[in-house]
């Protein structure tokens, strides 16, 4: 699996507001300016994202977005699913005794496949965050960062 700009972005904005005080709205144009992503596209992905329950959006001058939901609650691929990113199955054939090969070959992708599944709706925001802190740790950063 690829991880798109599309899964990339959502998963960068939503690290981004779970990166704020108790998980606060942030404006679209800050989240944008913080993670260089281009505004519109990341408003197109932060609909989506409210659709699927992850944000929830606030009107008004102090308005924005933030988290539905606390950072351990929400999955990776919960985020990417949100956007419409998938891991697509191997085509589904059932190989003959002749293609004895290619039955191992395509019984390993499908393992590995759901293997991939499992991890990617078992890694949290939480799990993000404390990785992020862990390596700036490691090098000696200060605790903000760009994700």
């Amino acid at each position: 699996m690829k991880l798109t700009t599309r899964g990339h972005y959502s998963v960068k904005a939503l690290l981004d507001l779970s990166l704020q005080p108790n998980y606060g709205p942030v404006s679209v144009r800050a989240i944008a300016l913080r993670q260089n992503i281009p505004a519109p596209y990341l408003e197109k992905l932060l609909i989506e994202m409210r659709r699927a329950g992850l944000v929830k959006s606030i009107r008004g001058s102090v308005g924005g977005y933030q988290l539905a939901r606390e950072p351990v609650q929400i999955s990776i691929g919960q985020i990417l699913e949100a956007v419409g990113e998938t891991i697509t199955n191997l085509p589904h054939h059932t190989p003959t005794p002749a293609q004895t090969e290619d039955w191992v070959t395509f019984t390993l992708w499908q393992r590995l496949n759901q293997k991939l599944k499992e991890a990617l709706y078992s890694i949290t925001l939480a799990d993000l965050y404390y990785d992020a802190r862990s390596w700036q740790a490691s090098l000696g950063e200060e605790a903000s960062f760009v994700i």
